[in-house]
């Protein structure tokens, strides 16, 4: 099977930086995008600013705003873009409301003790890609459909991109999967996936590993070819990686809002079931933030993200995201999600 599929695969579902530095940063944000910032009345709605980071998984929130469903809840939403290390001290700033976020980003933030809380999971999987330069994939004969061990085994003394601690950690678990020590491989530390997309289209690093749809796109704009996928690696498969996105708030703003923390949650589970029944409709939508992306390279992205029923989390749930986070060392050693961190209470009942 190769990498790109088009036919639906359902699978089963269950950033750190010094709060003192990064909130000036939030500030200065806030100020050049003062209608995003804070909350108010706009036109009978509640106003709510959201920090996403333009990924795929922002697609459910994407969606919940272009059908309208935030404004039926009697929400107006505004997005603020922001870097995983800017996340914390946005939320505690009250720059946003809410944050899409990443389980590593939120179970470092609560390993801070920064007083966060789960309220949904709007997301499961690891859509991840591992995409090869054609000099390599020719080099070593790689293809789409090679098997995975055989792409691994190639890995050996070549050089990787790593535009963070975590996705240099979800490749040593593929190279582990099939024997072969990260150690063995080379990385060139780079500061994005666009970084990294550059310096594979120069022939500065063989390979890459980093969340969809770059991989798939820079396959399709000719430059490399995708290898491996959570479709083809158990080890990021949905049942391996658990949850992928959720939703945070601030516990004080959850407690003294539930009812408005309610709505959103709701507004979220129509936009992930939205997509579940109109993947062509949600590729134009997410298009707004992909627009230099081919419309094959966003439907396949969105078909590697098990999008949930409900925003339901679980204690197991949480147990896989867990075990593949650390996996990944990109949390501290012995870190722990405290049951008091996550909730279902502001799910629709």
């Amino acid at each position: 099977m190769g990498i790109i599929d088009t036919n639906r695969q359902r699978r089963l579902g269950g950033r750190g930086v010094r709060p003192g530095i990064v909130i000036p940063a939030v500030l200065a944000l806030c100020s050049s995008l003062l209608a995003a910032c804070g909350s108010g009345e706009a036109d009978g709605a509640t106003k709510v600013t959201v920090g996403v980071a333009d990924t795929i998984f922002d697609a459910p929130l994407r969606v919940a705003d272009a059908k309208g469903y935030f404004r039926a809840a009697g929400l107006k939403v505004e997005f603020v873009d922001l870097p995983s290390s800017l996340d914390a001290a946005a939320l505690e700033s009250n720059s946003v409301q809410f944050l899409n976020s990443s389980p590593t980003t939120f179970i470092n933030a609560v390993n801070r003790k920064i007083p966060q809380l789960a309220v949904s999971m709007d997301g499961a999987g690891a859509p991840l890609g591992l995409i090869v330069s054609t000099k390599f994939a020719a080099a070593h004969h790689l293809t789409g459909s090679t098997p995975p061990a055989q792409v691994a085994a190639a890995l050996r003394g070549s050089t990787g991109g790593a535009s963070s601690t975590t996705t240099q950690g979800q490749a040593g678990i593929f190279l582990r999967e099939y024997g072969v020590s990260p150690g063995t491989v080379r990385y060139v530390s780079l500061p994005s996936p666009a970084a990294d997309k550059a310096a594979l289209t120069r022939n500065q690093i063989d390979w890459f590993v980093t969340s969809e749809p770059t991989p798939l796109a820079v396959q399709h704009d000719g430059d490399g070819v995708v290898v491996a996928g959570p479709d083809t690696v158990p080890a990021w498969s949905v049942p391996r990686t658990g949850y992928g996105q959720i939703v945070a708030v601030r516990k004080d703003y959850a407690t003294e809002n539930a009812a408005l923390v309610r709505r959103f949650v709701r507004a979220v589970q129509q936009g992930s079931a939205y997509i579940r029944g109109h993947e062509s409709d949600v590729v134009d939508i997410v298009k707004s933030t992909f627009s230099t992306m081919a419309d094959p390279v966003l439907l396949a992205s969105l078909r590697q993200v098990d999008w949930p029923e409900t925003g339901a989390m679980s204690v197991d749930g949480w147990n896989t995201s867990m075990d593949f986070i650390e996996k990944t060392n990109a949390v501290p050693r012995g870190a722990k999600l405290p049951p008091t961190s996550w909730t279902n209470e502001y799910l629709p009942s």
